[in-house]
């Protein structure tokens, strides 16, 4: 794929940023509800707060994470940093793949039982599901997408296939004009 334009390359890694900015503060929301959910404060914070998890959660994380996937792909695509053409950029595309993933696998089947969890402690009543699971999420994609923001700034490592020449046009590839002395 051609290298995007700088105003549409600059726009793609803004929606990037964004939507990875949003979906951390979206994990930071499900710390928050599930410290409440899972904490020992009265029935009705707690059962709010597995119902608000059940119901209003997992659309707007995977809608984050989906458009942070998509748009990390076309710049990889579209940069010169590649989709695995750096370890930096490769871990970051795999940590998205598997968080992603995780979501739709682990995540969201479980939210049925944490509104229904909500409801009975709300009534009073003890959860039919143990929802002590709620902990885990919001630790690990939080730890994974700072892991993925450190990756971003200090792209470590190199390149996956070290010695291979850089593209002509980029950083590496462009050719540096030495001056030369004039004869007399």
């Amino acid at each position: 794929m051609a290298n995007l334009p700088p105003p549409l390359r600059k726009a793609v890694l803004t929606v990037h940023v964004v939507s990875a900015g949003a979906w951390i503060g979206i994990d930071v929301l499900v710390a928050v509800l599930a410290a409440l959910a899972l904490g020992d404060g009265p029935d009705a914070v707690r059962g709010l707060a597995l119902r608000a998890l059940a119901a209003f959660v997992v659309p707007p994380m995977l809608t984050a994470a989906l458009v942070c996937l998509a748009t990390g792909v076309l710049l990889g695509l579209a940069t010169r940093w590649g989709l695995v053409r750096y370890w930096w950029v490769a871990v970051k595309l795999v940590t998205t793949l598997v968080l992603c993933t995780l979501i739709v696998v682990l995540l969201r089947p479980g939210m049925a039982d944490v509104g229904a969890a909500g409801t009975a402690v709300e009534a009073g009543q003890v959860p039919a599901a143990d929802v002590s699971f709620l902990a885990y999420p919001p630790a690990v994609s939080l730890t994974a997408l700072a892991v993925a923001t450190v990756l971003s700034v200090y792209k470590p490592w190199g390149r996956v296939r070290p010695g291979r020449a850089a593209p002509a046009g980029t950083a590496r590839g462009k050719s540096r004009a030495v001056p030369v002395p004039a004869r007399r």
